[in-house]
Parts: C-alpha cells; structure tokens; sequence
C-alpha cells in the first residue's frame, strides 16, 4: 500500500469542510441535532481527520453528525454509518460473554484462572492460582500490559501484516514481574482480557469471538458488527485509519492486523448504541450479573487525569454526568481509530462515537472533545 503522509496543516486546512447531519428525529430535536453538530466539527478541528457521532433518542429515533473526511488523499466524505475499528470496546463484548457463563452455573467470577488454564500463568511472581477470574475483567490482576505496538511509521510498516498467538502475547507479560498483587490495586490491562479470552475458549470448548457473535452480536441485532481476525482490512464503507508518529504528520495505518483478538473487532455507531441500549435495558444480561458488572471502583491515578471521576465495574466505565447522575461507557483506542460511546442508565439516551485519527501529542485534548459529544448528548436539550 502506498505511504501516505499529511501534514497536519492540510487537515486544518479541511476543518470547516465535510460537515454533515442526518436527522431522522423531528424538529423538537433541534437543539440535540445542533449541539451534535457543534461538538463533532470540535474534535474534527482538533485536526483529526473524520468524526461521526450517532445520538439515540427515546424511542430510537437517531440524530447522525459527521466532520472531515473519510480520506485525506480524496476528501471522501465521512459515510454516515461507516465501519471502523472500535478498540477496547469490545472488552464490554467479553466481560458480557464470561457473565453470561457465570449467570449459567459454568464457571464462577471468583474461580481462580488455574482451574481453567493449569500452570498457564506462571513465573516472575505471577501466579494463576492468585488472579481470578473477577480480577481479569476488572483490570485488578497485576499482569503487566507488554502488547505489540508501532513506535514508528518504519515500525508500522515492517510489523503490520505480525501475527501473535494469545499464547504468545501472554509470554510477552510473563517475562515481566507482576505490577502489584492481584486484587490489591486497579491498572488497565490488556493481557487480563487475552487471558479472559483464553478462559472463555476452555469453558464453552468454542472460540471466544464465536462465543461474543453467538451470545452478544447477534442477540443485539449487530449487523454490521464482525470479528476480522488476521484480516487487515476492514469491509467497505469505512473512513481510512491514521496515526500520528511523528510531530506534524499523519501515516495511514488503515490496512494491519490487529495482534490482540479482543481489539479486533469492527463495527458502526448504529451497532455499538445497540450493544449498550441491549446490555444496561438487561436484554443480555440476568439482574444478578448486570448489578456486577456495574459494581465499580476508582481507577488507578494514571487514568484519572484521562477520565475524571471514572469507576470501573467488570467490563464498563461508570462516568459522572455534568447535568447530574452517571452513564456507562467503555471506549476504545489505537489501530488509526477511536471509539466512544455512554448510555444513560435508565437506557433512554444512548451516543456512539468514532473518529479515525489518532495522535498521542493531543491524547487528552482528543478526551476531552469526545467526552463533550457523550456528554452533551447524554445530558439532553439544555440550550446551545
């Protein structure tokens, strides 16, 4: 694929263009449909190249707003309901899936992860038989995070067509200590939710992606929602995926593979409002196992600054809202895309979030322009 690189100044050079809105709500939704629209074309100046934002109103009417381009090299516009790579999202998929095993008597949240993968976990301190399953989803086992990254657009295109094992990438923990003993701290861990992936597998005797399709996809109505797998691309449409590496440019980093399975997954803002509005109105989930995963706790310091306020149940985030209340949320991020999303909990209001650029520089001012679209969206007509 040929490279390609913009320069930061050409995307502002396109931050008042590709602004568009579809509304399927009525005129008593004006005032939602403007602030939609005011809050998207806001992460978009940031110099991000594409935004979409999808708010579901009671009843399910939608309000849609989209800002920049789908393609730098085109000016393609951004597809209204296009696909994308939603990242840690789908940690929420799987925490649903180990929930709905436990609500079925096949496993237990307090099952230590060597009843289910014997002498997996073991070396530099680590211990399976101290980390439970419950600490997996939880972010509260101790396993220290050493996935693969790009750290260069050199990098990028030497390693991304790299396949990985769950095996392979649990090694890649184990070589380190653990960061503090399980159950006694919060720090977020991609590796607890490979290994969760890897329980998932023992318990059901099916891969877990088919598990999350079966048990969560489709009894939510995902349509469009698909594991990839080792496939780098992503099906049409779908705005192109960039990243920032260097200071003032962009790489498009669409076409890789995405080395952690449960990262992998791609869908729509139609599909992850679906996911939310299904999970917090207790279509996937019994009551018992809803109340634990929305039983939370604070977050470790280095994530307070990204996410003020946050708790973290088994699989969600539970944020403050600013008109009062809380709303539940898991977003995600790396690969060229990020996802967020918030569901109020009465499940009335619901807003999905997909922007395809990354850039590590502007990480937080990035967090705080999509937590104003959630926000915003979440809290209702107040005025513009």
């Amino acid at each position: 694929m040929k490279l390609v690189r913009i320069a930061v100044t050409t995307v502002a050079l396109v931050a008042g263009v590709g602004v568009t809105v579809d509304a399927h709500a009525g005129s008593g939704r004006q005032t939602d449909l403007n602030r939609l629209r005011r809050d998207t074309a806001a992460v978009h100046a940031l110099g991000l190249p594409g935004v979409q934002a999808r708010l579901v109103l009671p009843g399910g009417r939608a309000v849609v707003a989209t800002a920049g381009v789908a393609d730098l090299g085109t000016g393609r516009r951004v597809p209204p309901n296009g696909r994308a790579r939603i990242a840690s999202t789908g940690k929420a998929f799987i925490a649903t899936v180990v929930l709905q095993l436990v609500a079925e008597g096949r496993m237990g949240l307090d099952d230590p992860v060597e009843k289910w993968l014997p002498s997996v976990i073991r070396g530099n301190g680590n211990d399976g038989r101290a980390i439970t399953v419950r600490h997996l989803l939880q972010h509260t086992s101790g396993l220290h995070d050493d996935v693969p990254d790009f750290a260069t657009a050199v990098d990028y295109y030497k390693h991304r067509y790299d396949v990985y094992t769950p095996a392979q990438l649990l090694a890649r923990t184990l070589r380190h200590t653990p960061d503090f003993a399980s159950g006694t701290a919060w720090r977020y861990s991609n590796v607890g939710y490979i290994v969760a992936e890897m329980v998932i597998d023992k318990v059901t005797g099916r891969p877990w992606h088919e598990e999350v399709r079966r048990r969560v996809v489709d009894r939510a109505g995902m349509r469009d929602t698909t594991w990839p797998g080792n496939l780098p691309t992503l099906p049409d449409p779908h705005a192109r995926g960039y990243h920032e590496f260097g200071a003032g440019e962009l790489t498009d980093v669409t076409e890789q593979v995405i080395v952690d399975g449960g990262a992998a997954f791609i869908s729509t803002t139609a599909d992850v409002n679906r996911f939310f509005r299904a999970l917090l109105g207790g279509r996937l989930l019994r009551p018992a196992q809803l109340a634990e995963m929305t039983r939370t706790m604070p977050l470790g310091p280095e994530f307070e600054e990204l996410l003020p306020g946050a708790r973290y149940g088994l699989g969600l985030f539970e944020r403050p809202l600013p008109c009062g209340g809380t709303y539940w949320s898991h977003p995600g991020g790396g690969s060229g895309y990020t996802s967020d999303n918030g569901v109020t909990r009465d499940g009335r209001r619901s807003v999905a979030v997909s922007v395809s650029g990354t850039r590590p520089n502007l990480a937080l001012q990035h967090q705080r322009a999509t937590d104003a679209v959630v926000e915003n969206a979440l809290c209702g007509p107040r005025g513009i």
